[in-house]
């Protein structure tokens, strides 16, 4: 990553947050039972670090051991060319569970820095019926694109063979992207009787102020959990036309977390945004977790 570009982003996330107007949110603690009611989650995002092979066969470790009900139906991905990912069921749940693998943060830190990437429309194929005015970044829509139907169809036919009444998404880092855009491409695509959810970690911004909006009307069970100072949820910058939406969790320490009502909006001293104000200020490690204990990464699937 060049440190010009990196300085430049950063400053402009600064000046971006001062120009903003205040508008209070409230903030709410996360409860111990809450908070260890994400583990499941986070173990099934650890997975999709540990290669097609064991997760084939669900013999990925701790991850795996996790969620031991879990029938993997569909894996793919090279985690070079397309990242990995995994489709099944949880019959604990009695829900498909759709994972999407992350990749290494400092790369995907330096890829999130640099301009060379920009804001387009959603393909109105896979999107059905958005407007022109929703808009997300170019890669993370690239890159969704590669796995869209062949993960819808085994949805589909998971939800018809099981009975499966709920989809549920996630993912960490980048895998944390492209199951934000799963959740919202199942809403527009599945039955209005399954319902979908989402769990992701460390998730970039994924799309503009309408992306956002939209996000909000169509997935309202989302949850998006950020670690200490993980500098990853605050690019691509709000000054370059990106925003969350609702959802966030942030860890302010081991067994200590807030739920941040709404979106983007820089107000609360205890939501990341006001945490890690510029990429100077924010600890690319804290991107690995832990998340209540548990680490996400390549080097932790074991």
């Amino acid at each position: 990553m060049r440190f010009y570009t990196s300085a430049l982003v950063a400053l402009g996330l600064a000046s971006a947050a001062l120009a903003l107007p205040a508008s209070k949110r409230a903030v709410h603690a996360v409860s111990a039972s809450d908070l260890a009611g994400f583990a499941p989650f986070t173990q099934f995002a650890r997975a999709t670090y540990c290669g097609a092979d064991k997760l084939q066969n669900w013999t990925c470790g701790e991850a795996c051991d996790a969620n031991p009900t879990f029938q993997p139906t569909l894996v793919g991905g090279d985690g070079n060319e397309i990242q990995n990912f995994f489709v099944g069921f949880w019959p604990d749940q009695n829900s498909v569970v759709v994972g999407h693998e992350g990749t290494d943060p400092v790369q995907f830190e330096s890829d999130l820095t640099d301009i060379n990437f920009f804001l387009t429309n959603l393909d109105s194929t896979l999107f059905p019926g958005v407007s022109s005015d929703v808009q997300a970044h170019n890669g993370f829509l690239a890159e969704h694109a590669k796995t869209a139907s062949q993960i819808l169809t085994e949805v589909q036919n998971l939800i018809s063979s099981k009975g499966a009444n709920q989809v549920i998404t996630v993912g960490h880092s980048l895998g944390g992207a492209l199951a934000q855009l799963d959740s919202l491409f199942f809403t527009l695509n599945l039955d209005p009787s399954v319902h979908v959810k989402s769990v992701t970690y460390g998730t970039p911004r994924v799309g503009n102020p309408d992306y956002a909006a939209l996000f909000d009307s169509k997935v309202p069970d989302f949850v998006r959990v950020n670690n200490e100072a993980d500098l990853v949820p605050i690019v691509p910058g709000r000054f370059l036309g990106f925003q969350h939406p609702h959802g966030e969790i942030h860890i302010i320490s081991p067994g200590n977390a807030v739920s941040c009502d709404t979106d983007d909006d820089a107000s609360d001293s205890q939501c990341t945004i006001k945490t890690v104000p510029n990429l100077f200020e924010g600890n690319i490690l804290n991107h690995l977790g832990p998340y209540e204990g548990i680490s996400l990464g390549t080097i932790f699937c074991t």
